[in-house]
């Protein structure tokens, strides 16, 4: 079995991903999803734009691909969300 060619370009770190965070968010906002399922509907978001937008034609690179999309949206809003969390915590702190 051979492995598939991946190229990973300034699609998957800049598009992609914001797109899985943004539609996540807004399915997580709009359907009322409790937060257990967040991160799988993240990597179900992640897998449909991989599989039928960026690696249409070949199955193997687009369901690898879907998982990173999906966990890299997971993993940046998670830090992102930390970070703003450290950062009031430490405002409130100093007022």
């Amino acid at each position: 079995m051979d492995f598939p060619t991946i190229v990973t370009n300034f699609w998957d770190a800049v598009i992609a991903v914001p797109a899985v965070m943004i539609v996540t968010q807004l399915i997580k906002i709009f359907f009322k999803t409790p937060k257990s399922f967040v991160p799988f509907v993240a990597l179900v978001v992640g897998l449909l734009i991989s599989i039928f937008i960026s690696h249409r034609g070949n199955l193997a690179a687009g369901v690898f691909m879907g998982w990173f999309y999906g966990y890299a949206a997971v993993g940046s809003y998670a830090s992102l969300k930390t970070s703003i969390l450290a950062y009031l915590k430490k405002v409130r702190r100093e007022a």
